[in-house]
């Protein structure tokens, strides 16, 4: 199935993202994880496309999207209101909302603040964010300020051609070469003398501030949807079964489903993923 490429302007910034199906389909609207894109939904979409309009984004500093501008810095908070913005932007007045890990906890709170507005959320291998342990808020804080400097005049890898990007893909870990290509392909750009990543990189800074998992955790009980979360099995270590289950016991309506395979289940398991999600969103 072919995809289409779309350009949002927003208020503080332009998006890219990819969509599948009919323009006239029950909207199902997909954030991606870290250093993601929207091609990490390029196994999972063509399977909903039948019955969704499946509408992946590109968040700021990811694949095609735009970088926040010079000075500025990715807040997690601030995902939330870009999100919210791009189903604005959309038209989408109520929806079907997914996302994967970082994805995931942007979904979490987006459909905690707009309760309304979300009529299913799905979500794979994350609820929320990750939370702060206040025994290291101070350390981390001050790691994360001093790293902040010079870091838009650091210097990004140049692959001498695709392969040479995928295979770095591969040895970061999670996915194989096919499944890490499609993501690889969109978040390349050519330069002189091949190819570096199109995405940010002051994503890779730490965050100064997290918030604390108490406050997390009465943000969640804000989500009024019907809620799946798929977790992988085994457990990815920052998503602890006690901490799962802890945040999924604030929700609701949600239904917790282990699937075998990694963090990358939708890619991995694309067609599992699907027979789990479709009759959920329906």
């Amino acid at each position: 199935m072919t995809s289409a490429e779309l350009e949002l302007a927003l208020p503080a910034t332009t998006l890219a993202a990819r969509a599948w199906g009919d323009a006239g389909a029950p909207p199902l609207l997909a954030l991606h994880g870290w250093l993601d894109n929207a091609a990490s939904f390029d196994a999972l979409a063509p399977r909903l496309a039948a019955r969704y309009r499946v509408i992946a984004l590109d968040l700021p500093g990811h694949g095609r999207s735009a970088h926040l501008p010079a000075g500025a810095h990715y807040h997690f908070v601030d995902y939330v209101e870009i999100a919210r913005a791009a189903a604005d932007a959309l038209g989408l007045d109520r929806f079907r909302l997914l996302g994967h890990s970082l994805g995931a906890g942007v979904a979490s709170l987006l459909a905690a603040a707009v309760p309304a507005r979300i009529e299913r959320l799905a979500l794979i291998e994350g609820l929320g964010p990750i939370a702060d342990d206040p025994a290291h808020t101070l350390a981390r804080f001050r790691d994360a300020i001093a790293r902040r400097r010079g870091a838009e005049d650091k210097r990004a890898r140049v692959f001498a051609n695709v392969e040479e990007a995928v295979q770095a893909r591969v040895r970061a870990g999670g996915l194989d070469a096919a499944q890490a290509r499609p993501i690889v392909e969109r978040g390349l750009k050519a330069v002189a003398g091949g190819h570096t990543w199109s995405s940010d990189p002051r994503l890779t800074l730490p965050s100064p501030l997290r918030i604390e998992e108490t406050q997390l955790r009465r943000l969640l009980a804000g989500i009024a949807a019907p809620t799946l979360l798929l977790l992988a099995d085994p457990i990815t270590p920052y998503l602890p079964t006690a901490t799962m289950d802890a945040r999924a016991a604030c929700v609701a309506a949600i239904r917790v489903q282990r699937m075998a395979g990694g963090h990358h289940l939708h890619l991995e398991r694309p067609q599992a993923v699907a027979e789990a999600l479709l009759p959920f969103l329906a």
